[in-house]
């Protein structure tokens, strides 16, 4: 996949999400001909050399594996990494972790990879909610609208906590 480094003057890190003003995307926006995972308000859209698209209620499941997630012991070796490689000045930036979006139609399964968009791993309940926002744009009780309208009202700065991006994911389940 060609992958590009954005900023959050471009967009930002919630969750499993890349949310910025032309859309959300499930992991980082890559560009083309990789495949993005773009979610919208009426449906899913997948970018690249086979583009195809969903609607809500077309899609039976939807489900991202192969997600990073921070534990303790990973915290403490990414770190450690980290420290040996500045104090070496060998530092190189790694590539992101590759996830798999797979989604579910009443005709057929369709898998797609797309790449994490967290610098290093996500945390558990991060994860747990994003998760539960997919579940409910399947539902039919929440939209991704809420995260860009989210974005032009308050676009940060800055990339956000882990702690900032669950307070955000927690506020759009409360509002579906």
């Amino acid at each position: 996949m060609g992958t590009a480094f954005f900023q959050p003057a471009d967009g930002v890190t919630v969750g499993l999400f890349w949310v910025a003003s032309n859309g959300v995307y499930v992991g980082a926006p890559v560009t083309e001909p990789a495949p993005n995972v773009i979610l919208t308000a009426t449906g899913l859209r997948v970018t690249g050399t086979h583009p195809e698209g969903w609607a809500w209620s077309d899609i039976a499941g939807l489900e991202v594996t192969e997600v990073p997630v921070r534990s303790t012991a990973r915290r403490l070796a990414v770190r450690a990494a980290s420290l040996a490689a500045a104090a070496l000045d060998a530092w190189l930036p790694s590539s992101p972790t590759e996830m798999t979006v797979s989604l579910t139609a009443a005709d057929r399964t369709f898998r797609t990879p797309v790449y994490s968009s967290a610098a290093v791993a996500y945390s558990p309940r991060e994860v747990a909610l994003s998760r539960n926002l997919i579940g409910r744009f399947i539902q039919g009780t929440a939209t991704p609208a809420v995260m860009t309208e989210w974005w032009e009202r308050t676009p940060p700065v800055r990339a956000l906590r882990s702690r900032e991006r669950e307070a955000l994911l927690e506020l759009w389940l409360a509002r579906s």
